[in-house]
């Protein structure tokens, strides 16, 4: 529906609509990127459950546009002109209506374009994908298939409904496939496939701050890292920086997003970036993160170096660290000053060694982290915050 919707708009407004049909959100950046399209759209609910859909706005470099650009397409279509005059939308009229273009095609070269990413063949290696029942579903299995590994597949069996019940916020069922299969590993995808959560060979949860470590210890082998480190942000465990730190690796924080990653990382030159949620940034391969990369060249460290992936976390301790997501009717009201100025008496009192509390960027919910010397003080810190924003 959202995707007919959005085709109609585009060609009454004097565009051409090339429709890749289901793909994934990284696939999209990279064709708009490669055959020189002014734009990307993206129809997507992310890691959220289907009725949570929204749109993906990507430029013509295939970075997700700013904040900025965002706000001042929103007042356009609230009918604001540039220097604030006010209008109608315009349409295009006669020939100058626009024509719609399946391009399918572009999807099936992206394909081509991971499976040409990884230095070696995974022959032999058996691996677990769960697809989220969303858009890597048709992807990600022939990808990996290609690369020579024997798969074993969850979440690929899409209704429009039941998108995100399994996958990278979910990763309970790959643990168990693993565990059960004795597979070399597992990689957890997002709905719009631009996340990635990997389970090592004994059913354990890699977070994005475990990938980034090793990661960035494959670039610095490779002298791709340079000078400048990685990336990450303030909800990344504060484990990953001084690990990386140990090994020369400086690690700078930005706010939570994949926007404010990349912004970094190109006023830095930085070659890696991401999020403890899985969305990782690789310079060398898009602007924008791409769970489907992310999984490929994870497999390559452990396939290259021959050892299973737990071994490449060897060097790296998480600081006990616990998160909370609390609803709220209005986010933006409860992210106030006094919520604030709670978080740093439950920082001080229950001795954590820091506190986060931030509104969520695509749901009704304040997200809450804590680190401490165990898990008991991060839990009673959480539950001191939860309770007022639960009694607001």
């Amino acid at each position: 529906m959202l995707e007919y919707s959005l085709v109609s708009g585009l060609t009454a407004s004097g565009a051409d609509a090339h429709i890749m049909h289901v793909t994934t959100t990284a696939s999209v950046s990279y064709i708009t990127r490669t055959d020189g399209f002014d734009c990307g759209i993206m129809i997507s609910a992310s890691h959220n459950p289907f009725y949570d859909n929204g749109i993906k706005l990507i430029g013509a470099g295939g970075e997700k546009l700013d904040g900025g650009a965002v706000a001042a397409l929103e007042d356009y279509l609230d009918g604001v002109m540039p220097g604030g005059a006010e209008g109608d939308f315009p349409m295009a009229s006669d020939g100058d209506i626009g024509r719609s273009v399946d391009y399918v095609s572009g999807r099936n070269r992206y394909i081509g374009h991971l499976i040409s990413l990884s230095a070696c063949s995974f022959k032999g290696m058996r691996i677990g994908l769960d697809c989220a029942n969303g858009s890597a579903w048709q992807i990600a299995k022939s990808v990996f298939d290609a690369l020579g590994a024997k798969t074993y597949v969850l979440g690929c069996e899409p209704d429009g409904l039941n998108i995100n019940e399994s996958g990278s916020t979910r990763t309970g069922a790959l643990c168990e496939l693993v565990r059960e299969n004795g597979l070399d590993a597992g990689f957890a995808f997002d709905g719009d496939a631009d996340r990635c959560i990997a389970v090592d060979e004994r059913g354990n949860v890699v977070d994005g701050d475990g990938e980034m470590f090793i990661l960035a210890n494959r670039l610095k082998e490779l002298r791709e890292l340079g000078n400048c480190g990685i990336v990450a942000t303030v909800m990344s465990n504060s484990g990953l920086v001084s690990a990386l730190g140990a090994r020369g690796i400086e690690c700078a924080l930005t706010d939570v997003g994949d926007r404010f990653v990349y912004k970094k990382m190109c006023e830095d030159g930085a070659a890696l970036g991401g999020e403890k949620s899985g969305h990782i940034i690789i310079s060398k391969y898009g602007a924008s993160g791409d769970g489907l990369v992310t999984a490929i060249k994870l497999l390559e460290c452990a396939a290259e170096r021959g050892v299973p992936l737990s071994e490449l976390l060897r060097g790296y301790e998480p600081v006990p660290q616990l998160q909370l997501s609390v609803r709220v009717r209005d986010k933006s009201a409860a992210f106030s000053q006094e919520l604030i100025s709670l978080c740093e008496r439950a920082k001080s009192e229950e001795g954590c060694v820091r506190v986060n509390v931030r509104p969520s960027g695509t749901e009704p919910v304040i997200r809450v982290m804590a680190e401490a010397e165990d898990e008991e003080r991060c839990g009673r810190c959480l539950a001191r915050i939860a309770r007022y924003l639960r009694d607001m």
